[in-house]
């Protein structure tokens, strides 16, 4: 069973994973949630968890003690923030930490978190894109939904997540069901030909187009060997020379 641990002040927000395929899962036992309200382990009588920051500035921090002891009570796991510095999630790092048996998430609230809680028990920090939201909880449930499915047999099939957006630093082709027509709009003939090797070849070509049209920085990092070239420019001719500096 893989197991995340979320240190929160919102234990609440997490219910939001108890439905659909996360919350099959969880039913199934191939995944276990646990929710640490912080503001438990707060020593204050008023069960305060944040102060003003040092040396002046807007808003308030989460302090060291509820948070220092929220997460000792928990035997020592790989231990994430939640941050907006840290590196964006990507279904690359998604995969890798697929494979953790347990992970601790913290999310954080105000304006950020005492740094000596970050040098002392983060290993990683986390952004989930290059915005500000108003704490850590919508950030941790899109980590533990992207981390979740890739775990074998929280999906129905595999090819759920090795044929989609992303998983080849490619953007996921169109997709279509039935009617075939609707509206005077036509499902593509090539996908009704049951030729599953010019399907295939159909949704690679796409696939490349669409990642080079919506996201061209991805490309800079995939690139495109000559034999998918070959087959991109079957289907867009017009753009062979245009995406020719991708290729390897």
């Amino acid at each position: 069973m893989n197991t995340f641990n979320i240190f929160t002040l919102f234990p609440e927000m997490f219910t939001a994973l108890d439905y659909g395929v996360i919350g099959i899962a969880k039913s199934k036992g191939i995944i276990c949630i646990n929710t640490i309200n912080i503001r438990d382990f707060s020593k204050n009588k008023h069960k305060k968890v944040d102060d003003y920051p040092y040396g002046g500035g807007f808003g308030m921090l989460m302090t060291c003690q509820p948070v220092f002891d929220a997460i000792k009570s928990l035997p020592k796991a790989h231990t994430i923030y939640m941050s907006p510095k840290g590196k964006v999630l990507t279904q690359k790092r998604a995969m890798e930490l697929s494979n953790f048996e347990k992970i601790n998430i913290l999310c954080g609230h105000y304006e950020g978190i005492d740094q000596r809680i970050i040098d002392s028990l983060i290993d990683e920090e986390i952004s989930c894109g290059d915005y500000v939201v108003t704490g850590g909880e919508i950030p941790a449930m899109l980590l533990v939904d992207s981390i979740s499915r890739l775990i074998k047999g929280v999906l129905p099939q595999p090819e759920s997540y090795t044929d989609e957006s992303h998983q080849d630093n490619l953007l996921e082709s169109y997709q279509y069901t039935r009617p075939e027509e609707y509206n005077g709009l036509m499902v593509p003939k090539i996908l009704l030909s049951g030729h599953h090797k010019n399907i295939s070849e159909f949704r690679l070509a796409q696939s490349i187009y669409l990642t080079y049209v919506k996201r061209p920085d991805l490309l800079e990092h995939r690139k495109i060997n000559k034999t998918e070239y070959k087959i991109f420019t079957i289907y867009y001719p017009e753009l062979k020379d245009d995406i020719i500096k991708f290729v390897e």
